[in-house]
């Protein structure tokens, strides 16, 4: 069964982090540059919550706040959904849907060991479907 250790694997485990006393504004020049949608927030080593575009949305700008003078951590989402890699790409992809996300981090012991995104998930998948597709032509039709 394909987990989350396997997405890792491929991809990588970077996760663009903040510390929670970093101002909104910090925390979208973050994600705009590394162009991604989430960024883990952090406290010291531990994780505390994730800070997402549509934190930004909600929290920021329908709200009226202002994103200079706002901490991350007074509008992040906490607690969050993680997962820990050996957990099964299906569950994983149950827990985004039911949660409407988009980002899991990967945490275990309290250590982040990287972030795995629906995209991540969906490439899997596809990649999964043509192993498959060429495996059944090759029994089919014999190698060419």
């Amino acid at each position: 069964m394909p987990n989350a250790k396997l997405i890792l694997d491929r991809k990588g485990s970077d996760v663009a982090t903040i510390d929670q006393a970093a101002t909104v504004l910090d925390a979208a020049k973050l994600m705009n540059d590394h162009r991604i949608g989430a960024v883990v927030v952090t406290h010291g080593d531990r994780v505390v919550g994730i800070f997402t575009e549509r934190d930004v949305l909600n929290r920021i700008v329908a709200a009226g706040k202002k994103p200079e003078s706002t901490a991350v951590g007074d509008v992040m989402t906490s607690p969050m959904a993680c997962c820990r890699r050996d957990t099964r790409l299906a569950e994983c992809k149950a827990v985004m849907t039911g949660k409407r996300i988009r980002h899991l981090p990967v945490v275990e012991d309290g250590k982040l060991y990287g972030m795995i995104s629906s995209g991540d998930i969906l490439a899997s998948e596809s990649d999964d479907r043509q192993a498959t597709i060429e495996y059944l032509q090759e029994y089919l039709y014999g190698q060419r």
